[in-house]
């Protein structure tokens, strides 16, 4: 397929501007991962007009698809997980060019995976589940089960990506099975959702009982992104100042829920600064001491 695919990439390859390219093939019938394509050329590049630009080939019967990708989104793509695959492109897909063996240490970084990175993988991902499971209760509440009942499996596959982070690893496309390996009791939590014969409103209530408690027990580590931005200074942060922080811009969306469940949980505490306003004050947030 290497052979067949050669006169698209090589005119890629010759550019200054190309950074390394690597060829994933489909291993079986049902690989997600691929797209459904019999392979995936990934062409990473300096600069580009586009900063993701995919093209779709077919010969002899076979499809491939290549996505020409700028360095700056796909480290935005790996720090974030903004698009799952890519991570398992470049740890099982083979460099066929390498400037510089920029593709060599890129797979070395993501076998190591900085800390730093997870931190904020293992935010973006924490504020995500408490967003879900504080919506899922509020419909359980309102004895909307249906409805419930989905969001808490999207709150179950936010804990167990969330746990995976925990043990150093990526995420992958297939995340149960990871799970069901490294976090048993995660893998119980879900299974016991999916398999139980219980009405639905009985199950859900279990199921919000024990989410409660491994959100509770993951709140420290799962906010440590945050809290260590907001140690960065002594004085009070408002909300917009949290907000437009460069390091916080991937996590925005749920930043003002997380916040209130830290407050809850008196991780943080907030304090009210005077206004123009008649007892109208400003709500700041710091660690409690």
């Amino acid at each position: 397929m290497e052979d067949v695919l050669r006169p698209i990439y090589q005119e890629r390859a010759s550019s200054s501007n190309t950074l390394g390219i690597l060829l994933l093939e489909k291993v079986d019938s049902n690989n997600t991962v691929t797209d459904q394509f019999d392979c995936i050329l990934l062409i990473i590049v300096k600069e580009a007009h586009e900063s993701w630009y995919v093209k779709h080939y077919e010969f002899d019967g076979k499809k491939a698809a290549m996505h020409i990708v700028t360095e700056e989104l796909l480290v935005e793509w790996i720090e974030t997980s903004g698009y799952r695959k890519v991570v398992e492109w470049l740890t099982r897909g083979k460099i066929i060019f390498d400037r510089n063996e920029y593709l060599a240490e890129l797979k070395s970084k993501l076998r190591d995976f900085p800390e730093q990175t997870r931190k904020l993988r293992k935010a973006i991902e924490f504020a995500k589940l408490v967003r879900s499971y504080r919506e899922c209760k509020e419909l359980f509440e309102t004895k909307h089960y249906l409805d419930a009942n989905s969001l808490m499996i999207r709150s179950l596959h936010y804990l167990a990506r969330l746990a995976v982070l925990e043990k150093g690893f990526h995420p992958e496309i297939i995340v149960w099975h990871q799970v069901k390996r490294i976090d048993p009791e995660v893998y119980k939590l879900y299974h016991e959702l999916i398999e139980s014969e219980e009405p639905v409103e009985k199950r859900i209530k279990l199921m919000m009982l024990a989410s409660d408690f491994a959100i509770h027990s993951r709140a420290l580590q799962g906010a440590e992104h945050l809290l260590e931005i907001m140690n960065q200074k002594e004085e009070p942060w408002t909300f917009g100042d949290l907000k437009i922080h460069p390091e916080i811009k991937h996590y925005t969306l749920d930043l003002s829920i997380l916040l209130e469940y830290l407050v809850e949980r008196e991780i943080v505490e907030t304090k009210l600064l005077e206004t123009k306003g008649k007892k109208v004050f400003h709500r700041c947030y710091l660690i409690k001491q």
